[in-house]
This record gives structure tokens, C-alpha cells and sequence, in this order.
């Protein structure tokens, strides 16, 4: 009578039933984030489109340095492709500087007299593009001047020196002409002398 009770509470107990050694665990599948496509900056060599890129990114300055860095290396047959491509600029500040910097590797002083011109245009404009440039394009603006200066002396120094070197040929070939004449007189006869006459006899006139 005793155990009656024990007998009752134990099969009133839930089994729970063990997980079968076969079976493996679930394992929490890794979720994969979405890709994103992010936008990347183009790397076409001194275009308008990269430029453009740039000056809508990171602003005029950067898109002005860029190209700068993109024209410096180029040979003068590029050079000449790209000013062409640019045409006139107009009233655009960053076109305007964009001609300018092309201009200035051409080497040649009409070029680099209309790149002056074009940053003193750049320097004073009052269009709010210009105005982020207008530092940049002041100190291009003197460097250029500089180097018209520097250009324009050395070639005034080169004519002179052209000068000097073309009087010294004209004294050299006049010394030449002198010296030809000199040896021409101090050069022996091939006649023989002419017998001397014999001395008057005495008392005879001569």
C-alpha cells in the first residue's frame, strides 16, 4: 500500500525522449549581406567626363589639379589634340583653366601669353566656380609672367650672343684677308735679281 503512491508519481512524470547520436545538430546558416555597387571614379587620361567626376566630388581645385597632373606628360601631338577638344572655353572657369594648363606645356610664348590671360580671366570672374579657383589661377597666373620674363631674356641674351659670335666671324675673316696680304708681300720672287749697273768711270757724268 506503501509504494501505491511512489508507482503513481512515477508514471505521471513526461519522458523526454534523447536526441539520437546520428542525427547531427542544426547549425545556424551564415545570412550574406547585400553587395552594394559603389561608384568608382573613372580613369580616362585628361577627359572631360573624369574632370567633370572630379569637380562634382571633390570640387574645381581638385579637378583643376588633376588634369594638370593628367597634361603634364603629354608629348606636343597629344597636346595639340587636347586643345583642340577644348575649343573655346567661354565663360566656364574650369574650361577656361583647363586650356590654360594645356596651353602653358606647349613651350611656345604665344601660347604661354594666352594662358596668362586666360587665369587673369579665371582670377577675376565673379562666378562662384571662378572664385574657388581664383587663388589657384592668381598664382598661375604670376608664375606664368615669370617664366614670359625668363623666356623673353634668355632668347634677348641668345640674339646677342648671336650678334657677338657674327662679329667675331666678320673681324676673323677680315684678320684672314690681312694676313693673306701680309704674306703675299713677304713671299719670294721666282725672278732673279736684275745685274746692278757698273760705277761711272773718272770723270765721267753719270
Amino acid at each position: 500500500m506503501a509504494a501505491a503512491p511512489l508507482l503513481l508519481a512515477a508514471c505521471s512524470t513526461p519522458v523526454v525522449p534523447r536526441p539520437s547520436p546520428s542525427a547531427p545538430a542544426p547549425s545556424a546558416q551564415p545570412r550574406m549581406a547585400p553587395v552594394v555597387p559603389v561608384e568608382a571614379e573613372p580613369t580616362a587620361p585628361a577627359t572631360q567626363p573624369a574632370i567633370n567626376f572630379i569637380a562634382a566630388t571633390s570640387g574645381p581645385v581638385a579637378a583643376a589639379l588633376a588634369y594638370a597632373d593628367k597634361v603634364r606628360p603629354l608629348g606636343q601631338p597629344e597636346l595639340a589634340s587636347e586643345i583642340n577638344r577644348l575649343g573655346e572655353p567661354g565663360e566656364v572657369p574650369l574650361t577656361q583653366m583647363q586650356l590654360a594648363l594645356a596651353l602653358a606645356q606647349t613651350r611656345v610664348p604665344a601660347d604661354l601669353a594666352r594662358a596668362q590671360g586666360l587665369m587673369q580671366r579665371v582670377a577675376s570672374s565673379t562666378v562662384s566656380e571662378a572664385q574657388q579657383l581664383a587663388p589657384l589661377a592668381r598664382t598661375l597666373a604670376a608664375r606664368y609672367g615669370e617664366q614670359r620674363r625668363l623666356e623673353e631674356e634668355r632668347e634677348k641674351q641668345a640674339q646677342q650672343l648671336r650678334e657677338s659670335q657674327r662679329r667675331i666671324d666678320q673681324l676673323s675673316d677680315r684678320l684672314e684677308a690681312l694676313r693673306a696680304i701680309e704674306r703675299s708681300f713677304t713671299r719670294p720672287s721666282n725672278h732673279p735679281p736684275a745685274p746692278s749697273a757698273p760705277p761711272p768711270a773718272n770723270g765721267a757724268k753719270p
